[in-house]
């Protein structure tokens, strides 16, 4: 499944690093790995507080949360533009998390 998601991460190469020199072939395998591995770390922090948010709603089964996995990236915006603006923040939480999507009660029925 990693190596799925570091695909679609590099498809707009075709999955091919055209780099002439080892060292610039190295440089792009090591940002591809960055790139994975801070994806897999945002899916981990939000599956965390998603996981902690129906724990305090009821209980949560342990043999659900083994079946839980960080590699998704569907929710993930892999092409287009990206804007980085210090004038407007990505959120307005202080603890820089932008809020979970679904509710306890929506998360339960899906279960």
């Amino acid at each position: 499944m990693r190596n799925s998601l570091a695909r679609a991460v590099f498809i707009h190469r075709l999955g091919e690093i055209r780099d002439r020199t080892y060292e610039n072939q190295q440089h792009r395998a090591s940002g591809l790995n960055l790139l994975v591995t801070a994806i897999i770390l945002w899916n981990t922090r939000y599956l965390e507080r998603a996981v902690a948010a129906l724990r305090q709603t009821g209980d949560v089964p342990a043999q659900l949360l083994a079946h839980l996995s960080p590699l998704g990236w569907e929710h993930v915006n892999l092409t287009g533009d990206y804007i980085w603006s210090a004038e407007r923040p990505a959120t307005e939480r202080r603890d820089g998390f932008r809020p979970l999507r679904a509710t306890p009660d929506t998360a339960r029925k899906a279960a």
